[in-house]
This record gives C-alpha cells, sequence and structure tokens, in this order.
C-alpha cells in the first residue's frame, strides 16, 4: 500500500512539474521580457544607491540579486524555436545560432551575481565593486545578443 501512494504521489509531482514546464514554455517571450523588466528595475535602484541618489539598502540590493540570479537561471529555457518572432522581442537570431554560447553567457551572468552577492550587500564600497563584473556579465550578453531598440 505504500508503494502505491508513494507511486500515486510521484506520477501527481511529475504531472504537476509537467504542466508547469508546458504554461512556461506558452509564452517564453512574455515571460523573459518580464525578466528583463525586473533586471532594468534592479538596476534602477542600485545604481540609484551607487550614485547616491538613494540611501543604501542591503535588502534592496539583495533583492536585486536574487532576481538576477533568477533571471540567469531561467533564462536558458526561454528561447525555444517558436519564440524567434512575436511581441516586441529584442532577441537576436544569433540564440538560436549560436545557442551554446548565449547559454554560457547566461551562465556566466549567473556565476558573476552569485560570487559577488555577499560582497554587494555588506556596503556601498562593496555594492560599487560586486556592480562591475555583474554589469560586465550582463554586456556581454546583450551586445552579442540582444538587438536594439526599434
Amino acid at each position: 500500500m505504500k508503494n502505491l501512494q508513494l507511486f500515486a504521489a510521484a506520477a501527481v509531482a511529475a504531472l504537476a512539474f509537467g504542466v508547469t514546464a508546458v504554461v512556461a514554455q506558452q509564452d517564453p517571450i512574455k515571460e523573459r521580457m518580464a525578466l528583463m523588466k525586473g533586471n532594468n528595475d534592479n538596476a534602477k535602484i542600485v545604481v540609484a544607491m551607487m550614485r547616491g541618489q538613494a540611501p543604501f539598502d542591503a535588502a534592496k540590493v539583495d533583492a536585486a540579486f536574487a532576481q538576477w540570479a533568477e533571471t540567469a537561471q531561467k533564462l536558458p529555457s526561454l528561447f525555444p524555436d517558436n519564440s524567434k518572432t512575436g511581441e516586441k522581442t529584442r532577441a537576436a537570431p544569433k540564440i538560436w545560432e549560436t545557442k551554446a554560447d548565449f547559454d554560457a553567457k547566461a551562465a556566466a551572468f549567473g556565476k558573476a551575481v552569485a560570487e559577488n552577492r555577499d560582497k554587494a550587500k555588506a556596503s556601498l564600497d562593496g555594492l560599487k565593486a560586486a556592480m562591475a563584473p555583474v554589469g560586465k556579465a550582463c554586456t556581454n550578453c546583450h551586445e552579442d545578443y540582444r538587438l536594439s531598440e526599434r
């Protein structure tokens, strides 16, 4: 009986995971656009702190880094072949032509975020130092894989 319950629980979990994956892939353009908007919103908050336009707030810095980590983790899966066009996507065709490099750049962004998160939330000076490699990782991907605004 216990094995049957475990099997049923595993089947329900697998089904739920599959449904979640399908839902996420139904509109990957909107999902990746939302992630990028979140990246930009958090960058504005952090840059305002760095420029002295807002007080340093470790909780807001940590939230920004958490969102960026989520983006790095999710982004590679949000470029299925059926999402090359549509909406107002700025995704360059090169993403699908050199997907392994794109995925590597997303991973490099995630690594920069992870390696600098503690430093960034420790102090304003730490934030300023941490943003150089994080910003560079963003730029490295955008230079190759984001189209200019239309």
